[in-house]
């Protein structure tokens, strides 16, 4: 039996209807300074990743703004004739494209905001742009549109409003923005703007502590603008953080609801303020160290498993810390159990935990526990291991600390302690 597929003719696509970067059917051409035509889409690409901005063809210096690009109507309209010639021989069509959004548009969009009759309709409508594409997105950020953002999460926060729906918009449309997958506003802009005061970092602490228990969709839109926040601000009054805050961060870590990114964003965030001024204390008594424990039993893939371990080890180096990881039933077994299993990372920060708890907390009950759990059993597994020499010397710096208690226990095979010179 013949089907129609088995007769149909292959058709054969003009040359010039082929972006010259895709190799597809153009179906937005638009002109280069350089007289080459490509497909809008491609070309915006290339001239916002190239390193070298010039013609991909003629290798001439291109301007990296879109502004100069040139729709070419003509080979636009024969390409669409083209397609609907061969629309029985199963070529798509293609739609006029859209006229690209301008900067006077958004620009009034953005002046429109400050008018209360006009705000609510001029935000949807920035929303919406947003998600388009993200041709608008660039557009947007270089009319301000981010800095914009600022300003309304800033002053809804000043002002006190209960409601939060303007602000988790404004949220996500910053968040398109300024994300580092996106990276299309002035880095250093937003840094003059987000770290000169700590207005924008209280507001979004306040939406956080209005919305930990109501809205997860807000939360995860604002955690990764905190994280972003955090590392552009400058680290002096960072160490001037408030209790209050930390306990909010720590917070988003027992929400299980939440993304993946959400609770990365957290742990980044307390790994970046942990080092300044009294941070480590306030972050060990804002309850971190629990409730790093009981999202390491979870077994989160690596990456946050690295970012677990990074911040207990830190937390670790605090009396107070220590404490409260050996008051953990699970403590000692979790890190124990990630040694060898995740990555080096990992286990540089678990052989970390280890050596400050048995420098300084080792009470007879932590060395026997050590043993009852197996994480002696793992450092010397560290040693026989296929692992870096460093990782192999904390191992062994380890077991040198309470080797004759080791040495004479039961639990554990006596030529593992006794293979390798301590």
């Amino acid at each position: 039996m013949l089907y129609e597929s088995d007769i149909m003719t292959e058709i054969e696509t003009p040359q010039f209807f082929l972006c010259p970067i895709s190799l597809q059917i153009m179906k937005d051409p638009v002109t280069t300074v350089t007289g080459i035509t490509y497909d809008r889409e491609s070309i915006e690409q290339w001239l916002l990743k190239a390193k070298d901005c010039t013609c991909p063809i003629t290798k001439q210096r291109l301007p990296r703004s879109t502004e100069f690009l040139t729709p070419n109507h003509t080979l636009r309209r024969l390409i669409q004739a083209w397609c609907s010639a061969n629309e029985a021989n199963g070529v798509d069509q293609i739609p006029t494209p859209k006229s690209p959004l301008s900067i006077a548009n958004v620009e009034k969009l953005v002046k429109d905001l400050e008018v209360s009759s006009r705000f609510q309709r001029a935000l949807e409508k920035l929303h919406d742009l947003a998600i388009e594409n993200g041709r608008n997105r660039r557009c947007m950020a270089s009319a301000g549109v981010a800095e914009a953002m600022v300003h309304v999460i800033t002053k809804s926060f000043i002002q006190g409003n209960k409601t939060t729906s303007c602000v988790e918009e404004a949220l996500r449309i910053l968040g398109l923005l300024w994300s580092s997958a996106n990276n299309m506003v002035d880095n250093d802009n937003m840094k003059r703007m987000v770290g000169e005061n700590f207005d924008f970092l209280n507001s979004l602490t306040w939406v956080l502590q209005l919305q930990t228990k109501n809205n997860v969709k807000v939360i995860n839109e604002a955690m990764p603008i905190l994280k972003l926040t955090i590392e552009a601000k400058d680290s002096t009054p960072l160490g001037n953080l408030k209790l209050e805050f930390f306990k909010v961060v720590v917070s988003v870590m027992k929400n299980r609801e939440l993304t993946q990114q959400a609770v990365k964003s957290a742990l980044h965030v307390l790994i970046e303020t942990c080092p300044l001024g009294r941070n480590r204390m306030k972050i060990v008594e804002a309850g971190a160290v629990v409730e790093l424990i009981e999202l390491a039993l979870e077994k989160p893939e690596k990456n946050m498993t690295e970012l677990i371990f990074i911040l207990l080890a830190h937390l670790c180096s605090c009396a107070d810390g220590r404490e409260q990881f050996l008051q953990h039933a699970a403590g000692i077994a979790v890190v124990s159990k990630r040694i060898l299993r995740v990555s080096p990372t990992t286990d540089d920060r678990a052989l970390h935990i280890f050596s400050l708890v048995s420098k300084f907390s080792a009470s007879n009950e932590v060395v026997q526990e050590m043993l009852r759990v197996g994480a002696v059993s793992k450092l010397c597994m560290v040693l026989q291991a296929d692992c870096a020499s460093y990782l192999k010397e904390k191992a062994r710096g380890v077991l040198r600390l309470h080797s004759k208690t080791w040495n004479n226990s039961p639990c554990i095979q006596v030529y593992l302690l006794t293979r390798f010179h301590r």
